[in-house]
């Protein structure tokens, strides 16, 4: 009996609600276990993999290459190999993947108020409050680089909009900041969900502002 030959292989279907719904196709590419918060993480520019892997406490690796190969599938993100000397290959997010940065911004705002309390299991990373502090440093009429001081660490974000799709937000201190601003976790999440005007919180002591330049004088309420 002559011997069958093996037949194509067929492509996976991609997992789908199989609604046509906006918000259900959305859910189609974003809906996934820990996709929006690796988009959180490059919202704040190109990464590696393995500082991926570091800022996502709790991710296994399979389940992060894997969402990682979802969002190039998906069209959010692309891999590329920065030039020598660095020699790494790092993740960053398409054009279609960055327009999610205010759902993201949106989710910050509707789930800052159930911060209220850390968990003693709660990981934390300084430039997690960045997206929930957005809305508090979009109020300044200037534009410039605004490093934010938190006793977990430092980040910085980017106001008066950017071009080229360059991040807004920024992990760590930034290279020239125009400003810095220092307070703790409890202001920042204060700021967050409007209970708390950055010029109150300047005004009252809170937030300890420093350098010179417009940004600052406009911090100052000069």
């Amino acid at each position: 009996m002559p011997r069958q030959q093996p037949s194509a292989a067929r492509p996976v279907r991609r997992r789908s609600y199989d609604q046509f719904c906006a918000t259900a196709r959305a859910l189609d590419d974003v809906g996934d276990r820990w996709t929006l918060l690796i988009v959180r993480e490059l919202l704040a520019g190109p990464r590696r993999y393995t500082d991926l892997h570091a800022d996502l406490p709790g991710v296994s690796t399979d389940v992060l290459a894997s969402r990682l190969r979802d969002m190039e599938q998906n069209g959010l993100a692309v891999r590329r190999r920065l030039p020598p000397p660095a020699a790494a290959s790092v993740y960053e997010l398409t054009g279609r993947g960055r327009g999610l940065m205010p759902v993201l911004t949106a989710l910050a705002e509707w789930g800052a108020p159930a911060l209220a309390e850390r968990r003693p299991t709660d990981a934390v990373r300084a430039h997690w409050f960045a997206l929930p502090l957005l809305r508090a440093l979009d109020g300044l009429g200037g534009a410039g680089t605004v490093e934010v001081r938190l006793d977990e660490g430092r980040f910085h974000v980017r106001t008066g909009g950017t071009e080229d799709g360059a991040p807004v937000y920024g992990d760590g201190p930034a290279p020239r900041a125009d400003v810095c601003i220092a307070l703790d976790v409890e202001v920042c999440l204060e700021l967050a969900h409007g209970g708390l005007s950055l010029a109150e919180a300047v005004d009252g002591g809170r937030v300890e502002v420093s350098g010179e330049g417009p940004l600052a004088t406009e911090l100052r309420g000069g």
